[in-house]
């Protein structure tokens, strides 16, 4: 049975979170700000933002089906990761779980917060066993991350496995969808109003091609919400991140063809990598990059730098000896990756 009060650290339950100047008079209609110690100059960059970021999350709301409430914002979904920890999990005594390969700042930030994280090895199909992340649980078990599609994998995950974590554990469940928009399978944030030990991360960087404005999103039932907004730093969003998250946002249309793009890419490269005798395999994907195996991946990924081409070396995670890691980019930029590697094995 899932208890949210018996699984947050005593002192973030009993916190008295900071209250911003624009907290206080909330509600009211205002046009004479002199609360917040500002410059009267140079509007409209001389004000804080929005702390809880309220008009960007009635536009999110109404484009994911959550309610505002449901929504925490932080500078990239690492700030969502990192309260995970802060959130729950006592420094020197607590553990996370999470799989293997996988994203490594679930790694980093239990590192961060001296936190034990303990990390179960996917299978050959690089997919997960409910029953071997629950074994290396103990009381002392705050949260189990899981990312699907998965990076560096690119596959998505057992659904029904997923399903029996979150039915079965009685901490908090992170399920990292930060390729979500690229897949062909069901999403998990549907799932939030079900699950109340749920975490669903997103983010702009990937399908919305933000990654410069620096926006994550967690969904999540609203009392856990609340407890990350306790937390947070008050105006951890800037007017500028904002201002950009809601334009990218009003062209859906513009996002969906990239998509589209991205995806039909991502089938011709893959096959097409494949089909080079440096190749020994091509991973399935559902994410907007994939996994190839190839014949001493250390000097292929030498030999591009040398031509200015940067892939991601994954050679050293563990499951991913001579393992590439390929983004889809443009067809020029796919193109030139081609040419690139053709060269290689003929020269």
């Amino acid at each position: 049975m899932f208890d949210l009060k018996s699984i947050v650290r005593p002192n973030i339950w009993g916190l008295k979170p900071y209250s911003s100047a624009r907290d206080e008079y909330s509600g009211k209609e205002a046009h004479t700000f002199l609360d917040a110690n500002e410059s009267p100059y140079n509007n409209p960059y001389n004000r804080y933002p929005d702390p809880l970021q309220r008009e960007l999350k009635q536009q999110l709301a109404a484009l994911k089906g959550v309610r505002p409430n449901q929504i925490f914002l932080g500078n990239g979904s690492d700030e969502a990761i990192d309260l995970v920890f802060r959130v729950f999990c006592t420094p020197g005594r607590d553990n996370i779980v999470t799989i293997e390969p996988s994203y490594g700042m679930y790694e980093v930030c239990a590192d961060i917060n001296n936190v034990e994280c303990r990390k179960v090895p996917l299978n050959s199909r690089f997919d997960i066993v409910a029953d071997s992340l629950l074994e290396v649980c103990n009381d002392r078990t705050k949260a189990i991350f899981l990312c699907t599609p998965n990076n560096p994998t690119g596959n998505t995950l057992d659904a029904g496995e997923i399903r029996k974590v979150l039915e079965l554990f009685s901490g908090i469940v992170v399920i990292d969808e930060a390729y979500s928009e690229f897949s062909s399978q069901p999403i998990w944030r549907p799932e939030i109003d079900k699950y109340p030990n749920l975490i669903v991360l997103n983010t702009l960087s990937k399908a919305w091609a933000s990654a410069g404005i620096r926006l994550g999103m967690a969904f999540a039932q609203s009392d856990i919400i609340a407890l990350f907004n306790k937390v947070k730093y008050p105006y951890n969003i800037n007017i500028l991140t904002q201002h950009q998250a809601r334009e990218i946002l009003s062209r859906r249309p513009d996002v969906e063809d990239w998509i589209k793009l991205t995806i039909n890419e991502r089938l011709s490269l893959m096959y097409a990598v494949n089909e080079l005798d440096i190749c020994q395999q091509v991973y399935p994907s559902e994410a907007n990059f994939f996994l190839a195996r190839f014949k001493d991946a250390n000097r292929i990924y030498n030999y591009l730098v040398d031509e200015g081409i940067i892939v991601r070396n994954r050679s050293r995670v563990k499951l991913c000896d001579d393992c590439l890691r390929i983004t889809i980019g443009s067809p020029k930029e796919n193109t030139t990756l081609l040419s690139a590697l053709r060269r290689y094995y003929y020269n």
